[in-house]
């Protein structure tokens, strides 16, 4: 991406988006089903400071089983349990996807966000589940700015309020401003200053402790893989490279599909495919707004494999943070086929805010350092959309376990593929 077409898609996304503030609503409400299992549910929701965040449950009487579990939990609280002053059962939270302590939603609370987090659900569970079935959770979120905390005491008879008929244009104003800003400065070399990579290096940026690692509960088959298609993964390039030939991220899944199919269920999986073109890009920002829909296709840097550059990238984030802030992966058809279907190779990361290139001390994006979690969330967005058949570990020869990506950030894996065959 060239200098001058970057600084300038980067200056119409914020000016379309600030076109975009005046009619989009600040406050978004999400619904999720937390299953009686002893595994977080990760919501996908990333929050900002001073954010606001009402959550409600419900017993699913779709979801069957006896005792049926509630909100508010079945039975008293006991040391065993993954929250051990709360009841059992009941509908649990934490903003992190390690190391936080879990907080008692029961049927209903208000967070107000301090730090830059992630939501996930869950219930308070032991080993033994003191209930069956699942609840369906309401997450409505305010976002930062909003004036959302005077929204109840403001609220119409019709069940609206004017803090919600008012647009979120200042919180686009605030962190578009600021991405836009260490995009164009730091990214291009515009005035960059020790200052401004600091502020870069901590906009939007995630710590080791939030990484998304585990965070996925995916259903595995332990069935051992074809021998001709392990021998062929084997044969596989562990990483790919720069245009300069500098190694870089590794290839952490592989997709056995035909092209049309492996397109139709990322599409289903809510994945975006990126823009290539760069003027092209900015048309598109353009046209995107003006038609109150969100741009979603930032484009990436070109990586390779096989000698040749990615067949498509995908990237899935919400449209603020898309700057600073996203999922995404680049995706190679493979030399081989496996049954008369395609095989593609993917290389997924987790951009989380920005960093130095170590390669000329421009600002680039930061990856989250544990890569199986974008790995794993890209077989899990595919299973959840019913679009994976079977999903399989493989261990390949001379697994890629400790490493740096081509800007110079370290990242770290178990080393295993996720081969990811897909539904017919």
């Amino acid at each position: 991406m060239s200098r001058q077409l970057s600084l300038s898609l980067a200056t119409l996304l914020l000016c379309a988006y600030h076109a975009q503030a005046q009619t989009t609503p600040i406050a978004q409400t999400f619904t999720f089903q937390v299953s009686a299992a002893p595994t977080w549910t990760d919501t996908g929701l990333d929050l900002q400071p001073g954010d606001t965040v009402e959550i409600s449950s419900s017993v699913d009487a779709s979801a069957g089983g006896s005792p049926a579990c509630e909100p508010t939990g079945v039975s008293a609280a006991t040391a065993d349990l993954t929250l051990p002053s709360a009841p059992a059962g009941a509908l649990i939270a934490r903003l992190h996807a390690q190391g936080a302590v879990p907080l008692l939603i029961g049927a209903g609370t208000e967070l107000q966000i301090e730090d830059a987090s992630r939501l996930f659900l869950g219930m308070n569970m032991a080993r033994t589940a003191p209930c069956q079935g699942a609840l369906t959770v309401k997450v409505r979120r305010m976002s930062a700015g909003s004036g959302a905390s005077n929204a109840a005491s403001s609220s119409t008879s019709s069940g609206t309020s004017d803090a919600q008929q008012k647009t979120r244009g200042e919180q686009l104003k605030s962190q578009l401003g600021t991405a836009a800003q260490i995009f164009m400065s730091g990214q291009f070399g515009m005035g960059k200053s020790e200052s401004t990579a600091s502020n870069a290096a901590s906009w939007g940026a995630t710590s080791d402790s939030e990484a998304s690692s585990g965070a996925v509960s995916l259903k595995v088959s332990d069935v051992a893989l074809d021998g001709d298609l392990r021998k062929s993964l084997d044969g596989l390039p562990r990483r790919v490279n720069d245009q300069f030939q500098n190694l870089g991220d590794m290839v952490n899944f592989v997709i056995v599909g035909n092209q049309s199919n492996v397109q139709a269920a990322l599409q289903a999986a809510t994945w975006h495919v990126a823009d290539t073109d760069n003027k092209k890009a900015m048309l598109n920002a353009f046209m995107e707004t003006y038609d109150n829909k969100d741009y979603l296709a930032m484009p990436m840097s070109t990586l390779y494999l096989f000698g040749r550059k990615q067949d498509f990238g995908y990237e899935m984030a919400e449209p603020i943070a898309m700057v600073a802030s996203r999922h995404h992966f680049r995706i190679w058809k493979a030399p081989f086929t496996w049954k008369g279907q395609e095989v593609w190779c993917g290389a997924g990361t987790h951009d989380i805010g920005f960093a130095k290139d170590k390669r000329n001390n421009n600002v680039t994006h930061k990856i989250d350092p544990g890569v199986d979690g974008e790995r794993d969330n890209i077989g899990g967005s595919l299973q959840k959309a019913n679009k994976a058949k079977t999903l399989t570990y493989y261990l390949p020869a001379n697994p890629v376990q400790d490493a740096k990506n081509a800007t110079g950030d370290g990242y770290h894996s178990d080393g295993r593929l996720l081969v990811i065959f897909l539904a017919p």
